[in-house]
């Protein structure tokens, strides 16, 4: 009896993980989707006290309890500007949470099935891989590493270290299946070595750039590594969450390289910002500033404002201003649209949280495809932040590292303002030629500050 209400428990909870992930698919249900998935995870949480045969109630309960404590307040003190490492670091540990049950279960089974030992050894790889690889994206989103390592025969050391992995893996599974001989402690501990190692290898390259979709696919092996050890374990609930998440994962990758116009090898291999022998088309004209209280007046008089945010927003945490000055814009009769690029930011959906967060109505809020038809009807694009996903260098320049992408189409519109810090280029690393058009006047400063006097000059008008 006790059994089967456990079964039916996660198989409840499976189901509020998976009505969780449904709600997070829109803005406007994603609350509700993290509460369903939060309710899901207390109910598995809670019958997994009821497995017979379970044992150190304390020490998991003390566990439990400081995971909670750190993360409640990790959870309220961390800032929207740094939500990207947040997320790269619950990634992490998902995939080193994986990777500790197989190694605990290696440890304590000494004559698992075949299935048992080759699932658990993948979801031990996968697992270590997303750990280390995590925390690599960690570390270059918060700063702690400043740029990508890339050096002549990069990718030949990184396929050296994946196939020493895979085959201690193999190693491991064959000594427990008591065909090998040998250490299995020493083999197992050179195995997450490998692992952990390559994980770090494979992100060291990339560029931050290309977060949004590492992000992504770390995400989803997470996920796949969680559903192995589900089975592992005989857990239906990490079965089925863990198989959603890598399906989710994986098409959400597959997604964000598609709107850079990339492949997933290219992310990974490549090193974003190599020129591939060609050169980079030169740059004409000079950049044209514009003293915020003119820029005030342009939007004041305007019929139509598309506002394009990016990083810089997120840096001077001016959604609130943005929002303001979007309001006081409407007053006026004047039609205000958020245009969103699918990998602006440094996570999936960054400035849509952004936004949400300042309150604006989702119906003001259009992703490129939506959006770039309407941007040669626009008087007035302002964006705030955002660089490599308005450069027209990715429509015309092939020497270009991001040629190719698909980018939001704001230099059509009959004035572009453009508010930046500095001069300075952009995650890519190459120069921006949409600050160089004719119709294009830089606002320079700091994007909450600028807002601030952007407001002030509308309310003039």
């Amino acid at each position: 009896m006790r059994t089967d209400l456990i079964q039916i428990s996660y198989i409840a909870a499976s189901l509020l993980f998976i009505l969780g992930l449904r709600g997070m698919s829109s803005p406007r249900t994603a609350r509700k989707g993290i509460m369903w998935a939060g309710a899901g995870m207390l109910v598995a949480t809670a019958i997994t006290f009821a497995t017979p045969g379970m044992g150190n109630y304390v020490l998991m309960t003390l566990a439990m309890g400081i995971g909670a404590i750190v993360a409640w307040a990790a959870a309220r003190r961390v800032q929207m500007t740094d939500m990207p490492q947040m997320v790269a670091v619950y990634n992490g540990m998902g995939g080193g949470a994986a990777a500790a049950i197989a190694a605990a279960e290696f440890l304590r089974v000494h004559d698992p099935s075949t299935s048992y030992a080759v699932l658990g050894v993948l979801g031990a790889l996968i697992g270590a891989v997303a750990f280390s690889g995590s925390m690599i994206a960690f570390a270059k989103l918060q700063g702690l590493i400043k740029r990508s390592l890339l050096f002549p025969g990069q990718n030949a050391l990184n396929l050296l270290v994946l196939a020493a992995a895979v085959g201690l893996a193999a190693t491991v599974v064959l000594q427990h299946l008591g065909y090998v001989g040998g250490s299995q402690h020493v083999a197992l501990l050179a195995f997450f070595l490998a692992a952990l190692a390559y994980g770090v290898l494979m992100t060291l390259p990339i560029g931050g750039a290309d977060m949004p979709v590492v992000i992504s696919l770390y995400n989803a092996l997470t996920g796949l590594a969680v559903g192995f050890e589900g089975y592992v374990l005989g857990n239906a609930a990490l079965i089925i969450a863990g198989t959603v998440v890598g399906a989710a994962g994986t098409l959400l990758t597959q997604l964000m390289a598609k709107a850079m116009n990339r492949s997933l090898a290219n992310v990974l291999f490549a090193g974003f910002g190599a020129k591939g022998g060609q050169e980079l088309a030169a740059v004409e004209g000079s950049m044209r500033s514009l003293e915020p209280d003119d820029a005030a007046v342009t939007m004041a008089y305007a019929q139509k404002v598309i506002i394009v945010p990016g990083y810089g927003m997120a840096v001077g945490q001016a959604q609130h201003k943005v929002w303001e000055l979007a309001r006081l814009l409407r007053e006026k009769d004047i039609e205000v649209k958020f245009a969103i690029h699918p990998v602006a930011g440094r996570m999936p959906g960054h400035m849509n949280v952004l936004l949400a967060e300042a309150g604006v109505p989702y119906d003001m809020i259009f992703d490129l495809e939506e959006i770039n038809a309407e941007f040669p009807t626009a008087d007035v694009a302002l964006v705030i932040g955002a660089n490599d996903v308005v450069n027209p260098s990715a429509r015309d320049d092939a020497g270009s590292p991001i040629y190719g992408m698909p980018i939001l189409d704001v230099d059509k519109a009959g004035t572009v303002l453009v508010v930046k810090r500095g001069r300075g280029a952009g995650f890519a690393g190459i120069e921006n030629k949409l600050f160089f058009v004719d119709n294009t006047r830089m606002v320079f400063g700091d994007a909450q500050e600028v807002a601030g006097k952007l407001v002030a000059g509308v309310k003039k008008v």
